[in-house]
């Protein structure tokens, strides 16, 4: 039962730092995957983050060759 209180804890404590300080967050995030603390991680908006960076990486792709292209005729 305390691990269910210590997770819960660790998941209020997480949605704080994503909703407050983004860079801080990222960097407890980096450090909790560094050294294994996989009961720790924020999964979800870990997810999340992941999924939009890589979106963002394609758009920034696309855009790059659609200048290429452009300019190229």
């Amino acid at each position: 039962m305390q691990s269910s209180k210590a997770e819960k804890s660790a998941v209020n404590l997480n949605d704080h730092l994503y909703e407050t300080d983004f860079y801080a967050w990222t960097q407890q995030q980096a450090n909790l995957l560094r050294y294994q603390q996989w009961n720790q991680i924020d999964l979800a908006n870990l997810i999340e983050e992941v999924e939009s960076l890589g979106r963002k990486e394609c758009q920034e792709l696309r855009n790059r060759l659609s200048v290429l292209i452009f300019y190229e005729y």
